[in-house]
C-alpha cells in the first residue's frame, strides 16, 4: 500500500507543478487509460474462472509452490513459533 500512496503523492506533486508552470500534462486520453484498466482486469479473469471450476487444484496447486524447507535449515523458535503453536492448539 506504501508505495500506491507514495506513487499518488508524487503524482499530485507533480499535477501542482505543472499547474504552477502552467505546463499541459503528457496524460494519455481517458480512453487509453480505460484500455489499460480492461487489460489490468482482463489478467485476472483467467486465473479466477480456473478457481472457479477446480477450487481444489488451485489450493494444492499454492501449496505446492509455497511450502518448501527453509533455505538455512530449520529456524529457531521465537515469537512466530509461539504463534504458529497456539494457532495449531485453537485448531485441535
Amino acid at each position: 500500500m506504501k508505495p500506491y500512496l507514495l506513487s499518488l503523492a508524487v503524482g499530485l506533486l507533480v499535477g501542482i507543478l505543472y499547474s504552477l508552470l502552467k505546463v499541459r500534462s503528457p496524460a494519455p486520453p481517458v480512453i487509453a487509460l480505460v484500455g489499460l484498466l480492461g487489460i489490468l482486469v482482463g489478467e485476472q479473469i483467467p486465473s479466477l474462472v480456473r478457481h472457479l471450476l477446480h477450487p481444489e487444484a488451485s489450493a494444492a496447486a499454492w501449496l505446492g509452490g509455497q511450502v518448501k524447507p527453509h533455505v538455512f535449515g530449520q529456524l529457531p523458535e521465537g515469537r512466530h513459533a509461539a504463534k504458529a503453536a497456539a494457532k495449531a492448539e485453537e485448531e485441535a
